[in-house]
C-alpha cells in the first residue's frame, strides 16, 4: 500500500511539473520549417536532403516586430520551452532573429498563449511629453511599472486613440480586468501635498470630453472604437444596433424584468448588460464614437476563443452573441426535459406545431421572439428507404455559395532562352485540377509543351517543394510563388541520357578561407531565384556543368569571362588527375526523371582555370554536408568580388508581366433566390457526418433536404464565403445580387396558414455585414439602415459616413439583415440633410446645426479606422 500511495505521488508531481512547464511559456516556430524539419525526423535518414537547416523564422517578422495576422498551425507552430532550446542547439538559428517567447497564461475559462502582448505608453500626469512604451501580459498589473513610492495615492486615467479618457478605478487590477488594449495610453497622476488632485481629469482630454458630452446628432448614428483587429465585432453590433424590435427592446428597458440570473447555460446576465449598455450608449445620441471594452471583456470571459486581440469571424462572433442573449433573457427559469418524436407519417402541420410548441416550452425570449424560425429536416436511407422527418429550430440561414469550378492563379514561366527574363503570366485552371492541367494552361500562352515543364513552388531562395505532374492545383496556395520552368527534354523515363539539376545561387562570406574543393556550407548565404535545368548525363562534371551554368547567368559576359580565364591558365600536369577527381565528385544518382534524346557529340576537355564560380553539390535545403551522398541539387558559389564584378543581381531578379495580367476577370455574379435553392436542395451526408437509422441499426450516409417551413421577423442570411474542406481553404469572391426591397420567400415556405392562404413572406433589407480581404487576414465593415431616419449609413469601426443604395450590394457582402415588411415601422423623422461631422469640430457648431433637435443629425462621423 506505501509503495502505491509514493507511486502516486510521484506521479502528481511529474503532471504539476508539465503543468508548471506548459504554464511557464511557449516559442513560435515558423510553420514551414517545422513541416520540413518533420518529415526531416519521420524520414528516419540523417543524409535525408529534407534536411531542415537553421530556424528560420524571418517569415514571421514585419521588418523588425512581429507580424500582426500571424496564424497559428499555418504561419507558426507553438512548441514548449524545453524543446525550443534542443532544436536550437541542435540545428542553430539564422543571422540575429530574437527568440519569440510568449507567457501561457491562466485566463477565466481557458488556458491561452499570448502571441501578441498588450502594448501599452505609460506616463506621468505631470511629464505626459515622455510616454513608455511597455508590453505588458493580460494578468500583468499596471501600477507596479510606474517608479512611484508604495505608500503613494494614485490615480490612473485610460486615454484610447479617439482620445476619450476613463478613470481606472482599481489601481492593482489586472489588464484584462482593466480592458487595456493595445495602443491606449495610461496615466498616472499622484495626490498633492496639499491634499488635492492635479486636475478633476487630465488636462489634454478635457475639450475632447466636453464637446463628445455636448455632441447631439442622430441616435444610432455611431461608430465604434477599434480595441485592436477587433473590427468583426464592430461590424455585427451595428447591424444588431439597427435591428429595431430588438433596439427597442432594450431602450424601453424591457428586458430588466427578463434577465435570468440563475440560468446554467446564461452568463448570470453579465452579456445582457453589457449589450444594453452599448446599445443605450450608441442611441444616446451624445457619442461621435462608443468604446465597447468593457463588452469585449465580458465576450472574452465567457468565450475564451475572443479572448485577445486577434481577428475573428463576425458570424461567429453573432452567434455566440445572439445565443448568450438568449439564454441571460429566457423567461423560462426551469426547464423541463421534452423527448423529441419523428413524424412517423403524421401530417406536417401537426409535427411543426408540436415541434414549435416543444421548443417555446424550453426556449422564450426576445430572441427566439425576433430571429427563431423552423425549418423541416428529411432523412432518407439509401438502404432501407426509411424516412425521418423533423422540425427543427433555427435563428439564421447559411446558405451556400455557387462554387466556381475554374480557378485563376498567377505564376512565373522561366524560359530556356538565357536573356529572357522571367514572365508572370494569369492562368484560368480548373480549380479540381493537377499540376499537368497548369502547364497545359500555361503552354497554350507560351507555345512550349506542357511536357517540358517543371512546377516548383520558391521559398526563401530556394525549392520549397517541387510539383509532380498527378499532384492536385488545391496544395498550391494563391500566396505562393510558383514558378514553372522550360526543359530541354520532353518525354521522361528512369535511366535516361538526361537528368533534371536544381540549381541554388549561393555567396561566400568575406571572412570565410574557402577554396573550389571546400565541401563546406559555413558562410555561404543563399539568394536570387534558384533554377531547374535538364542536362545530360556526360556533362555532369565541374567543368561542363560551369559551362552550362556560364552560358545560362550571363551570355552577354562569357566573352570576357572567357578572357580572365584563359590568362589565369593554370599548368596542366596535374590536369587529367583533377579532372577524374572532379568528374567523380559531381557523379551524381539524380532522383529527377530523366528524359530520351539522342545522343549528343561531347564536349571537349578543358584546361584549368581561374573560374567566376564554383559548382558544389548541396541538399534540397541548399546546405553541404560531406558525409551526404551527393543529390540532384547543386549550388553556384560566388565569390563576392567575381559576384559585383560579373553578375547584376538587380537586373536578374527582374521579370516582365504578360498581357494577361491586365486582363480583368469578370466576377460571378449569382442570385440570392439561387443560394436559397442551393440551400433546399437535397444532398447526401458526408462520411464524418452519418445518419443512424433506426430500421438498419447502423449509420448510413442518408440523403438529407432541408425546407423552410415558418420565417421570423429578423430574417439573417449568412452567405457561406469560406469554404473549409480536407484539400482545399478559400474565400469565395462571388457577388451575390440581393434586393434591398421585397425578398419573397412565398416560394420557398411550405406552411400555407396565412389569409390568403400563405403568410407574410416579404423582407426589406436592413443591414449588411461585410468583409474585405482573404483567408488570413481582413477588415469588416456594415452598412446599416437607421430606424428612425431611413437613412442608409456605412459603419468602419469609429468612422461613419451616408452610404447610397447602389453602394450596398458589392461581393463582400457576408450578413445580411432582413426585416419582414408587415413589421416595419415607418421611420418618424426625416432624412438628415448631407453634413460631416468630425470629432474636431467645435461644440457650438454642433449644437447650432441641431437646435431643431434630433432631427439634423449627422450625416459623418469621422474618428478612426483599423
Amino acid at each position: 500500500m506505501y509503495i502505491y500511495m509514493k507511486l502516486v505521488y510521484l506521479c502528481v508531481c511529474v503532471c504539476i511539473f508539465y503543468i508548471y512547464l506548459y504554464i511557464l511559456c511557449r516559442y513560435l516556430l515558423e510553420q514551414r520549417w517545422f513541416e520540413q524539419w518533420s518529415e526531416y525526423v519521420k524520414s528516419g535518414d540523417q543524409n535525408s536532403s529534407l534536411f531542415p537547416g537553421p530556424i528560420d523564422n524571418s517569415e514571421l517578422f514585419d521588418v523588425t516586430d512581429v507580424n500582426d495576422c500571424l496564424v497559428e498551425n499555418e504561419d507558426f507552430t507553438l512548441i514548449p520551452a524545453e524543446a525550443w532550446h534542443k532544436l536550437l542547439s541542435w540545428y542553430g538559428q539564422v543571422g540575429d532573429q530574437p527568440a519569440l517567447e510568449r507567457k501561457v497564461v491562466d485566463l477565466p475559462s481557458t488556458l491561452k498563449v499570448e502571441v501578441y502582448p498588450v502594448e501599452v505608453f505609460l506616463c506621468l500626469h505631470s511629464n505626459m511629453d515622455n510616454a513608455v512604451t511597455v508590453q505588458f501580459s493580460r494578468v500583468d498589473t499596471i501600477r507596479k511599472h510606474f517608479e512611484v513610492p508604495d505608500n503613494a495615492e494614485t490615480r490612473l486615467w485610460m486615454k484610447s486613440s479617439d482620445t476619450s479618457c476613463e478613470r481606472l478605478r482599481n489601481v492593482h487590477a489586472s489588464v484584462l480586468d482593466s480592458c487595456l488594449s493595445s495602443g491606449m495610453t495610461v496615466i498616472m497622476e499622484m495626490r498633492n501635498a496639499d491634499g488635492t488632485w492635479p486636475s478633476s481629469r487630465p488636462q489634454i482630454m478635457r475639450n475632447s470630453m466636453e464637446e463628445q458630452e455636448s455632441y447631439r446628432g442622430q441616435p444610432g448614428v455611431c461608430g465604434l472604437t477599434n480595441l485592436g483587429n477587433t473590427c468583426f465585432m464592430n461590424s455585427a453590433l451595428q447591424c444588431l444596433s439597427n435591428t429595431p424590435p430588438l433596439t427597442e427592446y432594450f431602450l424601453q428597458n424591457a428586458y430588466l424584468e427578463e434577465l435570468n440570473f440563475s440560468n446554467p447555460l446564461g452568463m448570470k446576465g453579465e452579456i445582457a448588460e453589457a449589450y444594453a449598455d452599448v446599445i443605450k450608449q450608441m442611441w444616446s445620441g451624445r457619442h461621435f464614437s462608443v468604446v465597447p471594452r468593457v463588452f469585449k471583456t465580458k465576450v472574452g470571459h465567457f468565450a475564451s476563443q475572443f479572448l485577445g486581440y486577434q481577428q475573428h469571424d463576425s458570424q461567429e462572433l453573432l452567434s455566440f452573441l445572439l445565443d448568450g442573449l438568449h439564454e441571460d433573457l429566457n423567461r423560462v427559469k426551469n426547464k423541463e426535459y421534452i423527448e423529441l418524436r419523428d413524424a412517423e407519417g403524421r401530417p406536417d402541420q401537426e409535427v411543426a406545431e408540436e415541434a414549435w410548441r416543444n421548443h417555446r416550452r424550453r426556449n422564450d425570449s426576445v430572441i427566439v421572439d425576433t430571429f427563431h424560425g423552423l425549418f423541416k429536416s428529411t432523412l432518407v436511407c439509401p438502404e432501407c428507404r426509411k424516412v425521418s422527418v423533423t422540425f427543427d429550430p433555427f435563428c439564421y440561414l447559411s446558405v451556400p455559395l455557387p462554387v466556381s469550378k475554374e480557378r485563376v492563379m498567377e505564376v512565373f514561366f522561366v524560359s530556356l532562352d538565357p536573356v529572357a527574363k522571367p514572365i508572370q503570366h494569369r492562368l484560368v485552371v480548373p480549380k479540381a485540377g493537377r499540376v499537368f492541367d497548369l502547364c497545359v494552361a500555361l503552354s497554350l500562352a507560351t507555345g512550349v509543351s506542357a511536357d517540358q515543364m517543371m512546377v516548383a513552388d520558391v521559398f526563401n531562395h530556394r525549392f520549397y517543394k517541387i510539383y509532380h505532374t498527378d499532384e492536385f492545383l488545391s496544395s498550391i496556395l494563391d500566396r505562393d510563388d510558383i514558378f514553372v520552368y522550360e526543359l530541354s527534354c520532353v518525354s521522361v523515363e528512369e535511366d535516361g541520357e538526361e537528368v533534371v539539376l536544381a540549381v541554388y545561387m549561393r555567396e561566400h562570406g568575406h571572412y570565410r578561407d574557402y577554396g573550389p574543393s571546400s565541401t563546406s556550407s559555413y558562410g555561404t548565404s543563399l539568394f536570387g531565384h534558384p533554377l531547374l535545368m535538364s542536362v545530360r548525363r556526360e556533362q555532369c562534371t565541374r567543368d561542363g556543368l560551369y559551362d552550362l551554368f556560364l552560358q545560362r547567368l550571363d551570355p552577354a559576359d562569357e566573352e570576357t569571362a572567357d578572357g580572365q580565364r584563359a590568362s589565369e591558365t593554370k599548368e596542366e600536369g596535374d590536369q587529367s588527375t583533377q579532372q577524374e577527381e572532379d568528374d567523380e565528385q559531381l557523379e551524381m544518382p539524380v532522383r529527377a526523371k530523366p528524359c530520351k534524346r539522342p545522343a549528343a557529340r561531347k564536349c571537349c576537355p578543358l584546361k584549368r582555370r581561374k573560374t567566376l564560380f564554383t559548382i558544389q553539390a548541396v541538399n534540397a535545403n541548399g546546405t553541404t554536408d560531406s558525409s551526404q551522398p551527393a543529390q540532384s541539387y547543386v549550388a553556384i558559389d560566388w565569390d563576392p568580388d567575381m559576384k559585383k564584378k560579373y553578375y547584376n543581381e538587380n537586373e536578374a531578379e527582374k521579370y516582365v508581366k504578360d498581357h494577361s495580367m491586365e486582363v480583368v476577370y469578370q466576377q460571378t455574379t449569382v442570385q440570392l433566390q439561387e443560394c436559397i435553392e442551393l440551400f433546399t436542395t437535397v444532398e447526401t451526408l458526408e462520411e464524418e457526418n452519418p445518419w443512424y437509422c433506426p430500421v438498419c441499426k447502423k449509420h448510413q450516409l442518408a440523403t438529407k433536404k432541408l425546407d423552410l417551413w415558418s420565417l421570423p421577423e429578423v430574417l439573417i442570411i449568412h452567405l457561406k464565403r469560406f469554404s473549409y474542406t480536407k484539400y482545399s481553404r478559400e474565400k469565395l469572391d462571388t457577388i451575390v445580387d440581393f434586393p434591398l426591397r421585397n425578398l419573397d420567400f412565398s416560394d420557398y415556405l411550405l406552411k400555407k396558414t396565412g389569409v390568403n392562404g400563405e403568410p407574410p413572406s416579404r423582407y426589406d433589407l436592413i443591414a449588411v455585414s461585410n468583409h474585405y480581404g482573404g483567408l488570413r487576414d481582413g477588415h469588416y465593415t456594415s452598412y446599416a439602415r437607421n430606424k428612425d431616419n431611413g437613412q442608409w449609413y456605412y459603419f468602419d469601426d469609429s468612422k461613419v459616413t451616408d452610404a447610397k443604395e447602389e453602394q450596398i450590394v458589392t461581393n463582400a457582402a457576408y450578413l445580411l439583415f432582413y426585416h419582414r415588411q408587415d413589421k416595419i415601422r415607418h421611420p418618424t423623422l426625416p432624412n438628415p440633410t448631407n453634413s460631416c461631422l468630425t470629432s474636431g469640430q467645435p461644440a457650438d457648431d454642433v449644437i447650432s446645426s441641431n437646435h431643431e433637435g434630433l432631427a439634423g443629425a449627422a450625416s459623418c462621423v469621422s474618428m478612426e479606422t483599423d
